[in-house]
């Protein structure tokens, strides 16, 4: 997920309906967005050690060092004069906010995806080939059929 609060607390709420145990990854992806706009704030857009920045807090991520990696971007944060430090603040209140999902070494260690990336391309492509069939014509009503047949 993307880290919706409410789309969170929506799904926590139906699992909970229905007894099932669910476990909540955030999207590696749009975490690493966060870490992008905090590695902004004390670096130049092309500078190298933006990168390696964003590299370093997202591998302690991947390694569930997640207290560690907010620790840094708090760090970097006081270094720097207010008026800079908006994007690691940003940084830092969604990474706080959001801990709990962003087991990514729990997550690797049972083999689940840590991006959208996979799923959201699979299903890009699996709705692409199955309505744009040469000479076709849907409706709202014929696409749902269409997209609720077995692959």
């Amino acid at each position: 997920m993307d880290g919706d609060h409410h789309q969170i607390h929506l799904l926590q709420t139906e699992a909970a309906r229905r007894g099932i145990q669910l476990h909540i990854v955030c999207d590696l992806i749009h975490v690493l967005e966060y870490l992008w706009r905090g590695a902004r704030c004390p670096h130049a857009a092309d500078d190298p050690a933006a990168e390696e920045r964003v590299a370093a807090w997202a591998l302690g991520l991947l390694a569930g060092n997640t207290d560690q990696v907010i620790g840094e971007v708090k760090t970097q944060a006081a270094a720097l004069p207010a008026d800079r430090r908006g994007g690691l603040n940003t940084c830092v209140r969604y990474l706080s906010s959001h801990c709990e999902f962003l087991r990514y070494d729990h997550a690797l260690e049972q083999g689940w995806p840590i991006a959208t990336g996979v799923i959201e391309g699979t299903a890009r492509h699996l709705i692409g080939d199955r309505l744009e069939i040469t000479g076709a014509r849907w409706g709202l009503a014929g696409a749902e059929a269409i997209l609720k047949l077995p692959p």
